[in-house]
C-alpha cells in the first residue's frame, strides 16, 4: 500500500469499496490523514442501503480513524475542517443511524462553535439522546447552557436524562430526582428462621 500521504480520497473511497478484505481494512485502518476531503465520501458510502455491509462498516471505521487522527495534540488545524464536514451530516437528507454515529464522532473532537447545531436536534425524538450526550462531553459554557435550556423545555423521562447529564457536569439538580436512584423493582426480606 502506498505511503498515506500520497493516498487521495478517490483512492480511499475504491479501496473501501473493493471486495478484498485485505485492501479495505488497510484502507480504513490508514485513512486518518486523508482529512476532512474524505467525511462526505465515507459517510455517502456508508449510508448507501446498496452497500455491502462489510463496505459500510469500512466507511464508518475510515470516518473514526480521521476523527481520532485529527483530535490528537496539535492537529487543531486538520480538526476544524473536520468538525465542520461532520456537521454538515446532520441533516434531514442522511439516515438517522449515520447522524447518531455522527454525534458521537462529534462528541470526541467538537469545540463550543458545534454546540448551537448539535443542541438543535435535543428536539429530535430520534436523536435527542445521542445529541444530549455529546453535548454531555463537550467541554465549556456553551454546551452547559445547551443542556440547561433544554431542561428547562423538556418533560418526563428525558428531563431526567438532561438532569444526568447536568449533574456529570457538576450541576446539582435538586428538583429532578434522580434515576439511577428509583428502584425497578419492589424488593423485600424475609427473615431467616433459626435452627
Amino acid at each position: 500500500m502506498e505511503q498515506l500521504q500520497t493516498m487521495t480520497v478517490e483512492q480511499l473511497i475504491a479501496r473501501i469499496k473493493d471486495t478484498d478484505d485485505r485492501l479495505r481494512g488497510e484502507a480504513w485502518q490508514n485513512a486518518g490523514p486523508v482529512g476532512a476531503a474524505a467525511i462526505e465520501p465515507l459517510a455517502k458510502v456508508a449510508a448507501d442501503a446498496g452497500s455491502e455491509l462489510e463496505v459500510g462498516r469500512s466507511a464508518k471505521r475510515a470516518m473514526w480513524k480521521i476523527v481520532r487522527h485529527v483530535g490528537r495534540p496539535g492537529a487543531d488545524a486538520e480538526k476544524k475542517p473536520v468538525v465542520a464536514a461532520l456537521l454538515s451530516l446532520l441533516g434531514e437528507n442522511w439516515p438517522a443511524a449515520l447522524r447518531r454515529d455522527v454525534l458521537w464522532m462529534l462528541s470526541e473532537i467538537a469545540g463550543e462553535d458545534a454546540v448551537p447545531r448539535i443542541a438543535e436536534l435535543l428536539k429530535h425524538t430520534e436523536l435527542r439522546e445521542d445529541a444530549r450526550c455529546c453535548l454531555q462531553r463537550i467541554p465549556g459554557q456553551k454546551a452547559l447552557e445547551a443542556l440547561r435550556a433544554a431542561m428547562a423545555a423538556a418533560e418526563g423521562d428525558f428531563r431526567a436524562a438532561l438532569a444526568e447529564s447536568l449533574r456529570a457536569r457538576g450541576v446539582a439538580v435538586p428538583d429532578v430526582p434522580s434515576k439511577k436512584l428509583v428502584p425497578t423493582k419492589q424488593t423485600s426480606v424475609k427473615p431467616v428462621g433459626r435452627t
